[in-house]
């Protein structure tokens, strides 16, 4: 795009960096200057007038017209009037004026009528950074259909857009646009948050493009991979087989048999390097312990704040906690075996400046068209489903699997209570507790609150530990979490805590959980903390406590388990987060565009930009 020095210093001063983002930049209102025979009250409307009479008050100018093309008479009024404003109205004088007309029984009136050449025009009048008559020339002398076609735009969706900085007809209500024009400002909104997002993207050589089978293995397992499953591992092997450093997120609902992926990814890099980071401790014993019962013939290592400092050249599979940052890795680049892939567990509870130091560590690759060295494939999951469409704006600029089914369907009965139904809630768990089930309490805060009306941990405590036993607590803040939770699980009745537990800990014996002040949380929270129970086909229970008496959110969470519905859903109640910048978790970024209704506007665009490459 080749700008001249004045459209580039525009543009700065817009902050914008394209003309689609121009085109975005709609009136805010217009000024019609035609001339019309009917008359509307309380609009702003020309009139083709005489001046019968001029009378100067105190603070104020009262001048009469004869509105020809209304052949009516109407009183105009400027308030606190400049001077020159007097010159304007001279008694004889047939001109067009223009101003906001009231009619009330009979009597109408023009308030600060001001002399207008212009006549039959409709005018734009924009609110930006540049004054509204520069915006304007700005608009009118650059944004053409040449310079948004050669930015990659239909002709469709130019056509409508132009019709509202160039209006020809009917004047444009902005408050009542029709379907196609809004259409087509969510797809140009689309359009350059797509673009922008695939310009952030680099890719990277890869360090190697061999990749092994991994239906062989497949068949050693004690159980079959569903077809999603199968879905994720053939997009990464596709990734493994190209010259290009993958860069995947793979998005799974809680028990939706991501470690299988994980695992086959090991397999298919064979015979070079993986290594997996994962949040916590827990999971990643979870994880090793997995690969060494589906992975036998895979050397596998755990490493964590613990574990001995050993030399890790020999292993084929390394997984660890954050720990695996301040150790040295078997460097890519090793003659033999290389490290070819890099994974991330429970990606989001990683800073984005920890995942960018793992990758450091085994590369330092440059961008693809440098001819640097190479990097590592690079596979992110993540246990918190995103909605369908979110996941395709997210394609621009990382690709991305879904799993949104669980290899067996879990029965979990969910259910929003009150105060009253507590002493029902008491019934239940001694009956889970006879059966050898565990029941976990998630309570808001630690701390008692004065502005929270739910107890806190430390006032509740006490009152479980009369009632129970092997009651046991924990929190975020709780340096020794982990090994409660492992004690827990192998020993305990009851676990207090917050939603710590969200992530990762397997509980089989987990039945119930009881999420007290479950309106104060996101639906996706809610949903991970209700993944916790009924991990082995156990039946299981989710109570919602609230002081509410009735909450619409909770009882249409109650209704649904999948987690990609309640994703949109969550999107539905708290709008999108900021995709590209990433500090907006909730509030849409979007002016047009509704995440949660415009799946279809969003393929659209995804389409037009793959068939663009642009």
């Amino acid at each position: 795009m080749n700008l001249t020095k004045e459209q580039e210093e525009k543009f700065k001063k817009l902050g914008i960096n394209s003309w689609c983002e121009l085109a975005l930049m709609i009136p805010y209102t217009y000024e019609d200057l035609r001339l019309h025979n009917k008359l509307k009250t309380h609009t702003l409307q020309l009139i083709d007038a005489t001046v019968e009479s001029v009378y100067r008050a105190p603070n104020s100018i009262q001048i009469t017209f004869y509105a020809h093309n209304f052949a009516h008479a109407i009183t105009g009024v400027l308030f606190r009037p400049k001077p020159y404003m007097l010159h304007q109205f001279k008694v004889g004088d047939r001109d067009y004026y223009y101003g906001m007309i009231e009619c009330k029984t009979g009597v109408c009136s023009m308030s600060m009528p001001k002399k207008v050449t212009a006549v039959g025009a409709i005018t734009p009048k924009y609110k930006s950074a540049l004054r509204s008559d520069v915006m304007l020339r700005f608009i009118q002398n650059n944004l053409t259909k040449e310079n948004l076609k050669a930015e990659g735009l239909s002709d469709a969706i130019i056509d409508e857009v132009l019709k509202l900085h160039f209006p020809k007809e009917t004047l444009t209500n902005l408050k009542d646009l029709n379907i196609n024009t809004i259409n087509a400002l969510k797809y140009l909104e689309l359009f350059i948050y797509m673009k922008q997002l695939s310009a952030k993207r680099r890719y990277f050589k890869s360090l190697t493009s061999t990749c092994r089978d991994y239906k062989e293995w497949a068949l050693t397992l004690p159980f079959q991979l569903t077809g999603e499953q199968i879905g994720a591992i053939e997009d990464i092997k596709s990734d493994f087989g190209k010259n290009i450093a993958a860069k995947r997120m793979i998005v799974g609902d809680v028990g939706s048999g991501k470690t299988m992926v994980i695992l086959a990814s090991v397999v298919m890099m064979q015979p070079n390097r993986s290594i997996l980071m994962a949040p916590t401790t827990i999971l990643a014993n979870q994880l090793f312990e997995e690969a060494r019962k589906f992975l036998p013939h895979v050397k596998s290592v755990l490493i964590t704040n613990k574990s001995k400092k050993i030399d890790l050249n020999e292993y084929d599979f390394i997984i660890g906690t954050h720990a695996l940052l301040y150790r040295e890795l078997p460097p890519s680049t090793k003659e033999g075996k290389k490290t070819g892939l890099v994974m991330v567990d429970e990606q989001h509870r990683f800073g984005t400046a920890q995942r960018n130091m793992l990758e450091k560590l085994v590369s330092s690759g440059e961008t693809l068209n440098q001819g640097g060295q190479a990097k590592p494939h690079y596979l992110q999951f993540s246990a918190t489903p995103i909605p369908r469409t979110q996941a395709m704006i997210e394609t621009a600029h990382i690709d991305v699997s879904l799993i949104t089914s669980t290899p067996f369907k879990k029965d979990i009965t969910s259910k929003v209570i009150h105060k009253s139904d507590f002493k029902e809630l008491l019934e239940h768990i001694g009956h889970e507790i006879a059966k050898k089930n565990q029941v976990l309490l998630v309570y808001p805060l630690v701390e008692q609150s004065e502005v929270l009306e739910y107890q806190s941990i430390d006032e509740a405590r006490g009152y479980w530990e009369s009632k129970f036993e092997n009651v046991y607590v924990t929190h975020g803040k709780d340096k020794d979490k982990e090994e409660i939770l492992t004690e827990f699980s192998k020993k305990g009745d009851i676990l207090i805590a917050t939603t710590v537990v969200e992530v990762g800990i397997s509980l089989p014996r987990l039945s119930t959980v009881v999420i007290v002040g479950a309106e104060r949380l996101g639906l996706s929270t809610l949903h991970q903390l209700r993944g916790r129970v009924s991990r082995t086909g156990l039946k299981g229970y989710c109570y919602l406590y609230t002081n509410k008496n009735e909450s619409v959110r909770l009882d249409k969470f109650t209704q649904t388990t999948s987690g990609f519905d309640i994703a949109n859903l969550d999107l539905k109640f708290r709008k999108s987060g900021d995709l590209l910048k990433g500090h907006n978790q909730s509030g849409s970024q979007f002016k047009w565009v509704d995440l949660a209704d415009d799946e279809e506007i969003v393929r659209e665009v995804k389409e037009s930009l793959l068939l663009n490459k642009v």
